[in-house]
């Protein structure tokens, strides 16, 4: 194995999008990554296969992040197959553009929310025990400022903003970490996928314009935030929402407005 040997790192959302790029970057950072993914097996075995190749001890497995059963049967399933878990990174969501919808909305929290506190339950009790461990996850920006037209994503990315600091000034004792990455968007330096195809022109253009490289971030840059968080380089940080790439204030719509941290 390369220099990661014994380095165990969970990821939520593995099969696409930020999920698959972090599951790539940690793979070529020596970590053993075990992935989920709900219903994308094509993608997953494409992920899973490009991991093999970069030298990892890599296990996919299909998880419903809404049922905790589920969660803690991979975690489980993780453990048994790459050893003891070290580091998780939360990955999975999705959205949808109808925020008054009871199932929709009932969906975004539950798969947004309630299933980075599944996560986060399954593997907190080793963590508690080796008095080690390094939790990412990621929101958004809008989960940071707010964004009126997506008030049901808004909502749940601001909910797992508060969820990791509120997590970190609780678990430091026990020698966890735990911090946010917040990506604008991601793409292909603008090529708008998966969580932002719904967004009308006009709405990428706005959020565009909050950005201070007036472009999304790409998956790769996010899955960079996301390594760092996890590398010794950042040992001592922790209850902290790292943008990507950095805001210069959210514009109209904003739920509210805050200094843009970076």
């Amino acid at each position: 194995m390369g220099q990661g040997f014994g380095r165990v790192a969970l990821v939520s959302g593995g099969s696409r999008g930020i999920g698959a790029a972090t599951v790539r970057r940690l793979a070529s950072d020596g970590w053993a990554v075990g992935f989920c993914h709900h219903h994308d097996e094509q993608s997953a075995v494409e992920v899973e296969k490009a991991a093999s190749e970069l030298g990892a001890r890599v296990l996919a497995v299909q998880t419903d992040l809404t049922r905790a059963v589920e969660v803690t049967s991979w975690v489980s399933r993780a453990e048994e197959r790459l050893g003891p878990v070290q580091a998780l990174v939360s990955c999975a969501g999705i959205t949808w553009d109808q925020p008054l919808a009871e199932a929709d909305w009932r969906a975004v929290i539950d798969t947004n929310l309630d299933g980075v506190f599944h996560l986060c339950r399954a593997v907190l009790p080793g963590m508690m025990a080796r008095r080690s461990g390094r939790i990412v996850t990621v929101s958004s920006v809008s989960g940071v400022y707010g964004d009126a037209g997506e008030r049901g994503l808004s909502t749940a990315r601001a909910g797992i903003v508060e969820f990791t600091l509120a997590l970190a000034s609780q678990t430091g004792r026990y020698g966890i970490r735990a911090n946010a990455v917040a990506p604008g968007a991601h793409g292909a330096y603008g090529r708008r996928t998966d969580l932002t195809a719904i967004w009308p022109e006009r709405t990428a253009a706005r959020l565009t314009e909050a950005i201070a490289l007036r472009r999304f971030a790409s998956a790769a840059e996010a899955a960079d935030r996301v390594a760092f968080l996890l590398s010794g380089a950042a040992e001592d940080i922790t209850g902290t929402v790292v943008e990507v790439p950095s805001t210069i204030g959210w514009p109209i719509g904003s739920a509210r407005a805050l200094p843009a941290t970076d």
